[in-house]
């Protein structure tokens, strides 16, 4: 039997994915968090072997979560699940140790069928997400401009990508928002971006995120709007 934590801060997923777990006579929910801090505890505190992990929930980064927990359950396996495209944040996550990289619109099956591929040790991954991490290596394909920023970086570009407010990105990550402006500075000197504004457009761009608040995205400026267009390859 299959002992699995479930990691995600919206109920309504937990509970579609006890409900597809369910209909598996070899696999067994053993807990769930609704953010990261909780998803450590409940590792450390449970035999679970495998846990499912959103890659956006509140308190500290989805990829701090996974270097601690492989410090300290080294053997639990970690399947991480997210929204985002799998090129974008598959690498990262992977390096930081997760067995496994799974976006939320694949299936019940594929769900059930990496859940029993890390369990059995093998690391998962999408032939076509494969495809693409072979031609990188084999082609030393350059990066884009996001993929210099640094792992904390990455999460907080990602959350000003969605449209959420310092104070909001603050709240999540459990930093001040001192500190959250202070990423922001840095992601805008590393991307060659100049505004919160081309920072949407660029991860909206990119498909780096999958939807955009509308308070934020209201707030951009005619100016920012004429410099967002203007930076829109061409197809």
């Amino acid at each position: 039997m299959i002992r699995l934590l479930i990691a995600d801060d919206h109920q309504i997923v937990r509970e579609g994915l006890k409900y597809v777990v369910s209909q598996c006579r070899d696999i067994q929910v053993e807990g769930e968090a609704d953010d990261g801090e909780t998803a450590v505890a409940l590792a450390q505190a449970t035999n679970a072997d495998v846990l499912l992990l959103d890659v956006s929930m509140p308190g500290p980064g989805v990829l701090d979560v996974i270097r601690r927990l492989k410090r300290l359950r080294p053997k639990l396996k970690v399947l991480v699940l997210s929204v985002h495209p799998e090129g974008h944040y598959a690498r990262r996550v992977l390096m930081a140790g997760a067995d496994g990289y799974l976006t939320k619109n694949h299936s019940s099956q594929a769900l059930a069928s990496a859940i029993r591929q890390v369990h059995a040790g093998r690391k998962y991954v999408t032939p076509s997400l494969a495809q693409e991490l072979a031609l990188d290596l084999a082609y030393g394909r350059e990066g884009q401009p996001h993929e210099t920023l640094s792992n904390r970086e990455y999460e907080v570009f990602l959350r000003l990508g969605a449209g959420k407010a310092a104070d909001q990105i603050a709240q999540e990550l459990k930093l001040s928002p001192k500190t959250v402006r202070t990423y922001r500075s840095r992601i805008l000197e590393k991307t060659n971006l100049r505004s919160t504004a081309e920072i949407i457009f660029y991860a909206v761009n990119h498909q780096l995120v999958t939807e955009v608040a509308e308070e934020r995205s209201e707030t951009a400026s005619p100016k920012d709007a004429r410099v967002r267009r203007s930076r829109a390859p061409r197809t």
